[in-house]
């Protein structure tokens, strides 16, 4: 800006560029550094017309560049606080919509887990006690044939029952239960051995960072990540053809990620979602309907690797958080303010 203003003067159409500099300085540095750059551009000014003496300082025309530095000073910081305040309200909505979506998946589950109970073991058990009570009230009346037929048809139904129930608890069951949340780095440990005693192909686990505890999840949330994870595995060992499968988990800034990389053939140059879905594969659509469901991101594709195929889950911690509790909508009024204190009501 100096060599600007000394070689073109500051009456020169070009001079008026360097009121750039307090711009940028309020744009990175705030309000000190555009002050900083603002009056320093304007010593610089002032020191170039009283060093040129055909140069006059004076009237409305040597204050006018000077002017424009403090104004594009006080642009910089305004564009500055614009571009804060717009990223902290993309990120609130972005953990807002997770949150949300977290929720959403919660409730879900717990209505489908409530139709199961309805559709299965309740019916199940009500057929069973009716015949029960049928058997109970008739055993006397009937030869021992067929008093041991209704017994085996009573059994018959109570084993189902037992085998419903024990689906739903296996939902619903994890190593610290639905209220405290999933223990998803034991979860996804387990699936990989389990994977690999079933195949030849060897599912190694791993730990982003070692030293970053990873939270609870929720059980609902937690079963729709290691249904992905599960779906990679079982897809790269179908269709990819590899040597070794790593399965990586933990916490990376403020995201969860998960994923499950191969050394395999890779996917084909040019798939689509859509030609997936025309052709009748819904693996790959299935996981990226799940991590939409609960409000994540995914990618699917070689990544940096040189070959092979990674399928990256990556869901905000902040979904993960309780969301906070609302304060009550009257407080209660101070002692000894000359009216009776009142009971702040519970927030609905």
């Amino acid at each position: 800006g100096s060599l600007l203003l000394i070689t073109a003067t500051p009456e020169s159409t070009l001079a008026y560029v360097t009121v750039c500099t307090p711009l940028l300085a309020g744009l990175v540095q705030g309000w000190r550094g555009a002050a900083v750059f603002a009056a320093l551009q304007v010593v610089i000014v002032f020191g170039v017309y009283a060093s040129v003496p055909k140069l006059e300082a004076g009237g409305a025309t040597g204050l006018l560049l000077p002017g424009f530095c403090v104004i594009a000073g006080a642009v910089g910081v305004t564009l500055r606080n614009l571009l804060l305040r717009f990223g902290t309200a993309t990120q609130a909505l972005t953990e807002t919509r997770a949150r949300l979506a977290v929720n959403e998946a919660v409730e879900g589950e717990r209505t489908r887990l409530a139709r199961e109970m309805h559709d299965s073991v309740a019916k199940t058990l009500h057929g069973l006690a009716m015949a029960a009570d049928g058997l109970a009230c008739s055993a006397d009346r009937m030869d021992p044939l067929t008093v041991r037929h209704q017994a085996e048809l009573v059994a018959r139904a109570a084993r189902r029952a037992a085998a419903e129930s024990r689906e739903l608890l296996t939902d619903l069951r994890r190593e610290q239960g639905l209220e405290g949340g999933v223990d998803l780095v034991a979860e996804l440990a387990a699936q990989a051995a389990d994977f690999t005693a079933r195949h030849a192909v060897a599912a190694t686990f791993r730990r982003l960072a070692e030293d970053t505890p990873v939270p609870p999840v929720p059980q609902a949330v937690a079963r729709q990540l290691l249904t992905v994870a599960s779906e990679a595995l079982e897809n790269a060992h179908r269709h990819a053809g590899p040597t070794y499968l790593v399965v990586l988990a933990g916490v990376k800034g403020d995201v969860l990620r998960v994923s499950v990389y191969d050394d395999g053939r890779g996917l084909p140059a040019g798939t689509t979602l859509e030609s997936l879905r025309r052709a009748g594969h819904f693996g790959l659509v299935g996981m990226v309907e799940r991590a939409a469901s609960i409000g994540a991101r995914i990618r699917i594709g070689r990544g940096r690797a040189e070959r092979g195929t990674e399928v990256r889950v990556e869901l905000p911690l902040a979904a993960l958080a309780p969301p906070p509790t609302p304060p009550p909508p009257f407080a209660p009024a101070p002692a000894g303010a000359g009216a009776p204190a009142t009971a702040a009501l519970p927030s609905l």
